[in-house]
């Protein structure tokens, strides 16, 4: 049975996106050693599973982009949550009927990793199923200070941390599994 990572960036606020988000984070965390950390997160990964918006930002980036995380993250399968994508591209297809349904049996259809990219509904969803393995959350040192939070709006989850990795400019990577 395959495993689901969900990986995230977040402000030490709790925030994965605000005015200059994406530009503070890049600018603080050191990109080798974040980069370093993907890869040994997608080196057992069977393919990544996405939302429709994190799939169209990826799609509309990573292809053109160079380098050994770019040539794994073009080269997996890519899984697509979505009630409205009709065409895809990027070695993607969409998840059909009930995406949470269509994860649970795309872990039960093989062995590896599947990592999960993005944050939101489908995330809560993925949570509240009991489909998420593992969260690994890389907390960028800055206050984003407005923004979306993590999860926001799910229930109360208990979580067992199961790692701490440094990787550096004061930027760590949590994982968590969810306590059973």
């Amino acid at each position: 049975m395959r495993t689901l990572i969900e990986y995230d960036h977040l402000s030490i606020d709790g925030r994965f996106t605000g005015d200059g988000f994406w530009a503070a984070q890049m600018a603080l965390v050191p990109r080798d050693r974040q980069v370093e950390y993907q890869l040994r997160l997608l080196d057992q990964a069977a393919g990544l599973v996405l939302g429709r918006l994190t799939y169209e930002g990826f799609a509309a980036t990573w292809p053109s982009m160079t380098g050994v995380l770019a040539d794994k993250m073009n080269s997996l399968p890519k899984y697509v949550a979505s009630t409205t994508l009709r065409e895809t591209t990027w070695k993607a297809q969409v998840l059909g009927g009930d995406a949470v349904e269509a994860v649970a049996r795309l872990k039960e259809s093989g062995d590896g990793t599947l990592v999960k990219y993005g944050n939101g509904p489908f995330s809560r969803a993925l949570v509240e199923a009991g489909l998420l393995d593992a969260l690994h959350v890389s907390i960028s040192p800055f206050v984003a200070g407005s923004g979306d939070s993590l999860l926001s709006g799910i229930g109360p989850t208990s979580m067992d941390l199961t790692g701490v990795t440094d990787i550096g400019n004061g930027a760590v990577v949590l994982a968590y599994t969810p306590a059973r």
